[in-house]
């Protein structure tokens, strides 16, 4: 079982502010033309990805998680603990905040809290996101929320394609229109709105707004994560580490003719994001494309990339 790895089949969610680049870009079949989110790699129950290939196959991650813990190296915790989405922002999200793991499982029944990356695929010339705001205290941050002074709190920030943002739980955020991004994250789907720009549904229903809880978790002072990408360049990659820390590490894999990886982690999270591909083990050959996405179990060990492709590939 080992030396098979999981290829899954993606969920797909409609949002108010989807489009159809997860159609466009990645060719995948998507629901309708407001489809906003993948869910790539999945075990929460709002979303379940499938086994497409092997003895699983058909079964949910979260089954195969639950019943071959010996897959992912027994690792320690009762659920699984990362998700990974590509989003497609053909409109502004709504400005919201995660909370914590401790504030999560008292509040939300359980749940993981939420930090999360984003590694920006693709975006409109000109493109932003909202990452932050610029108060100093929690008493500013309820006055600007409860005067819907947004101009003066919303910190935002440009972005460009290759970009990479690491956002904590507790930190203010919104994706703009225009922008396809891969999204590693804890495995929750517990998120704050905090303003939703007044837009209405198909109901002529403003959506819920969660103010109070944003306001217990909300950082009373945002500063940006000190992280810094390191590159390392070998025979047929470049390997980009963004982030290592108690919740993933992830990585971007650009690889240009043939490469040699060794999985010798619980397990792998593995997206390809751009391109095409084989993936070698031993006898065993396996296509991967552009919105192929697959786990690479425990003691999975050496293998071999070819091709021309960028992936995203993380691991807790």
């Amino acid at each position: 079982m080992n030396d098979t790895p999981l290829f899954l089949k993606p969920v797909f969610q409609e949002r108010i502010w989807g489009g159809t680049a997860l159609r466009d870009s990645f060719g995948y079949e998507i629901p309708s033309e407001i489809t906003g989110e993948c869910w790539a790699i999945s075990a929460h129950p709002n979303g379940l990805s499938l086994i497409e290939n092997g003895e699983f196959q058909g079964k949910s991650l979260k089954e195969v998680w639950d019943n071959h813990h010996e897959l992912f190296g027994n690792y320690k915790r009762e659920k699984f603990p990362l998700l990974t989405k590509v989003l497609d922002a053909n409109e502004d999200l709504s400005v919201q905040v995660h909370p914590n793991d401790d504030y999560a499982n008292e509040h939300e029944n359980g749940e993981y809290g939420k930090t999360e990356c984003w590694y920006i695929i693709d975006c409109d010339q000109d493109a932003e996101l909202v990452f932050g705001h610029h108060v100093k205290t929690k008493e500013e941050v309820r006055e600007m929320i409860q005067s819907g002074n947004w101009e003066r709190f919303l910190r935002k920030v440009p972005i460009k394609p290759g970009d990479f943002f690491y956002v904590p739980s507790g930190t203010v955020h919104a994706l703009c229109k225009g922008t396809l991004v891969l999204e590693t994250q804890q495995s929750s789907d517990t998120t704050y709105r905090v303003y939703d720009y007044d837009r209405v549904d198909d109901q002529g229903s403003k959506r819920e707004l969660h103010l109070e809880k944003a306001m217990s978790v909300i950082n009373a002072l945002h500063v940006d994560a000190n992280i810094a990408p390191k590159l390392e360049n070998r025979e047929g990659v470049a390997v980009t580490t963004f982030v290592q820390n108690d919740f993933f590490t992830v990585y971007k894999w650009d690889v240009n003719g043939e490469a040699t990886f060794t999985q010798n982690q619980s397990f792998m999270l593995v997206s390809i994001i751009d391109g095409e591909g084989t993936l070698l083990k031993g006898s065993e050959g396996y296509t991967v494309r552009k919105g192929s996405n697959f786990i690479l179990p425990y003691r999975y060990g050496e293998f071999i990339l070819t091709g021309n492709m960028k992936l995203i590939v993380s691991h807790p």
